[in-house]
């Protein structure tokens, strides 16, 4: 890693600043989910971390700090190149030991999602390998996934808990993530996913395992400031509403903000979990008329997650084009996990979204930024690049920002600027 005093990035063929029109600190909805705030010929000049000013690259260069300071600025030239804010992740499971290579091969025989967590398969199957493996080893993996993201533009990541289920190994979960996210440039944002799925220690009464995790996960986890936030899957074969219900009663009561996986598999009306005022929804592959309206006039951000779709080998996809129509702020994510998205690419996101969901290239690219910092209640530092916020960039080998989610399953991130750190690996190096 390296970090220069003041870096001046110049001569950008196209400068993606997401740059609202309308002023709004809100998810970007309707049209305004296309607005890129495109400058040509761009430049932003990044100091201690922070950017301190963004227009063309004649404006900088006239801009007086730039002059009385031109000996102390290092000018790094990124012709055909796009640039725009890093990608905000703002849903990953990155804390596993092992593949699920088992599910995978029953999924190609023709077994369903549902079948194989019935089998043994699915989120219990990684279970065991977190509870074996030691904080250390969990560290490694899971900063070797924080960088692996990085080289391809991901600079905020939320990382949840959730393999582990039982008390210890939740904490060891989390512990591990707050280890990777010291040595990690990037920004994280921890989640604690104690109620993932019911463990089979607790399957005959799932009501103990929610009261472990209402008494004595929840309150460790906020007197410890381990997680920012508490999730819960709410859906057949994990969480009940009502069990769901709890657990985000009681995040709120100990002063954790929450979110909820929902609608995956099997509807629930989204009403009940108002109260809570959750950051956001995540999957919702099916919704009703009464919930678009409901998420139309709330701060709630819808995050779509269309990897999971895309590996499971679904033909449906979350209904994006009508949660846009209806005025729903979206975000985008990759889920990256063992089981159903084993993939840290937002940019093969971006153009799965595309594909299958159809967002025009530009909804994506809002969606995966912007929104998704939204997601995460960080839009005021991250998402956009504008004066005064981190220092976030992607800078693509790209002459139209269209291209980045035009070519998939390749990687054309050249580099990514992480709170004013660029990475440089052998996948992304220093334009």
């Amino acid at each position: 890693m390296v970090r220069a005093s003041a870096i001046l990035l110049r001569n950008i063929r196209q400068l993606l600043t997401l740059r609202s029109a309308s002023g709004r600190s809100g998810a970007r909805r309707g049209r305004e989910l296309s607005e890129l705030g495109i400058v040509e010929d761009g430049a932003v000049l990044v100091q201690a971390g922070k950017i301190v000013a963004v227009g063309t690259t004649r404006e900088l260069l006239r801009h007086a700090w730039v002059k009385e300071n031109s000996k102390r600025i290092q000018e790094i030239v990124c012709r055909d190149k796009v640039v725009l804010p890093g990608f905000v992740d703002s849903h990953t499971h990155p804390v596993f030991a092992v593949p699920r290579l088992i599910d995978f091969e029953k999924r190609t025989a023709g077994a369903s999602y549902e079948e194989i967590a019935e089998a043994g398969g699915g989120i219990r199957a990684s279970i065991r390998g977190v509870r074996e493996a030691s904080r250390k080893a969990l560290t490694t993996a899971v900063l070797r996934a924080f960088n692996e993201m990085a080289a391809q533009g991901t600079t905020t990541i939320e990382a949840k808990s959730g393999y582990g289920l039982d008390f210890a190994s939740e904490m060891k979960s989390l512990e591990a993530i707050r280890d990777a996210a010291n040595a990690f440039p990037g920004t994280v944002v921890a989640t604690l996913l104690g109620a993932h799925t019911v463990p089979p220690e607790h399957k005959a009464g799932p009501d103990e395992y929610v009261r472990i995790v209402c008494e004595e996960m929840i309150p460790k986890v906020a007197r410890k400031k381990l997680a920012d936030y508490v999730d819960v899957f709410c859906e057949r074969g994990a969480f009940t509403p009502e069990q769901s219900e709890r657990i985000l009663r009681t995040a709120r009561e100990h002063g954790l903000a929450v979110r909820a996986h929902v609608n995956q598999l099997t509807e629930v009306a989204l009403e009940r979990f108002e109260e809570f005022g959750p950051a956001s929804y995540d999957h919702m592959d099916m919704v009703s008329a009464a919930d678009l309206a409901r998420l139309a006039k709330s701060a709630t951000v819808a995050t779509l997650l269309p990897a999971a779709n895309y590996f499971l080998g679904l033909s449906h996809f979350p209904p994006a084009r009508k949660m846009i129509d209806a005025g729903v702020g979206i975000a985008l994510a990759t889920d990256y996990n063992p089981g159903t998205a084993p993939t840290v690419s937002m940019p093969f996101v971006l153009s799965v979204a595309c594909t299958h969901m159809k967002l025009s290239p530009a909804e994506a690219i809002v969606a995966g930024t912007f929104n998704g910092a939204c997601a995460l209640r960080m839009q005021d530092l991250k998402g956009s690049i504008e004066a005064g916020k981190d220092a976030d960039l992607a800078i693509f080998d790209a002459e139209d920002f269209r291209e980045i989610a035009y070519w998939f399953a390749m990687n054309r991130c050249s580099a990514t600027m992480l709170n004013g750190h660029f990475l440089t690996t052998d996948k992304a190096k220093r334009p």
